[in-house]
């Protein structure tokens, strides 16, 4: 299930920086790392987990490789994340009504 290798991938304190940098904009590992303390081997280690969990993409520019959020990555996150999302409209409306309970 690829699900478990996204949030495998997300899990990682470090993987979720890139990430989030990543999702302003495509850019290389070089400027990824900027403000990071963390080596260029460390880096391409983190990519390639995002890019093995479907979450990354890169491109080839000349001798440089651009990273850049994967949609279609995000659009199994958020597959996923629909699935629970139906829940809670009725547990809130649950729990409301718990409380009313409660109060009187």
């Amino acid at each position: 299930m690829i699900e478990n290798e996204i949030f495998k991938a997300l899990a990682d304190p470090t993987r979720r920086t890139i990430f989030e940098k990543l999702a302003d904009g495509a850019m290389n590992a070089s400027a990824l790392r900027e403000g990071m303390e963390i080596s260029q081997p460390a880096m391409s280690q983190h990519l390639a987990a995002l890019r093995n969990a479907g979450l990354v993409r890169e491109e080839r520019q000349g001798r440089f490789i651009n990273y850049e959020v994967d949609p279609d990555g995000l659009a199994l996150i958020a597959g996923w994340l629909a699935r629970y999302r139906a829940y809670w409209p009725a547990r809130i409306d649950a729990l409301k009504d718990l409380l009313k309970d409660m109060d009187q």
